[in-house]
């Protein structure tokens, strides 16, 4: 899975609305996850923005909300949820903030296409964890071409299973007709 964005952000807790400092990634998937450190051992919260994201506001656009302590109004950012609750986080600059909406912003709305030289077509890719996503740089300056990797073992017990119930079946004929020509003797 790739990595789109990384950092320090500070995190309002939705329970007791006190404000966090935690390490956030944001990948491909649209997975939103907020760790306590760097390392990334104890995940906090993890939110999916391509099924949960409805709007992003950054900066004076966050309304009433209050940032963390030395830290001015525009470096809030505000994710709006689809349940009509809010992800609040605050940035270290202004520029840290956009950078991160922008990111946010897009993550929400593309998604990855995969290129059909047999239909010269282009179709998306619901990018889930079946799927491994390999960026490589272009040819020409800010080209990145991406290559999505299907999981080879994805389906193989569903396969499995139909092949043992149909080796079932199977045996099951094939007994009865064996002891067929003992009924006529």
């Amino acid at each position: 899975m790739a990595l789109l964005r990384s950092g320090w952000l500070w995190r309002q807790t939705s329970v007791l609305k006190r404000w966090k400092f935690n390490w956030c990634d944001l990948w491909i998937d649209g997975s939103l996850c907020f760790y306590k450190n760097e390392s990334r051992r104890e995940l906090e919260q993890r939110v999916s923005l391509k099924i949960t994201c409805v709007d992003v506001r950054s900066g004076l656009e966050c309304g009433g909300l209050s940032p963390p302590e030395s830290n001015p109004r525009e470096n809030l950012i505000v994710v709006q949820l689809a349940n009509g609750s809010t992800v609040n986080l605050c940035a270290n600059s202004e520029d840290e903030s956009i950078a991160w909406k922008l990111t946010l912003l897009d993550t929400r709305r593309n998604p990855v296409f995969q290129y059909d030289p047999y239909d010269d077509s282009y179709e998306a890719i619901p990018i889930n964890s079946y799927h491994t996503v390999y960026i490589t740089p272009g040819a020409g300056p800010g080209t990145h071409q991406v290559l999505v990797q299907r999981d080879p073992f994805d389906g193989v017990i569903e396969r499995m299973a139909l092949g043992v119930l149909a080796g079932m079946a199977a045996g099951t004929a094939l007994r009865s007709f064996l002891f067929m020509p003992f009924f006529f003797c």
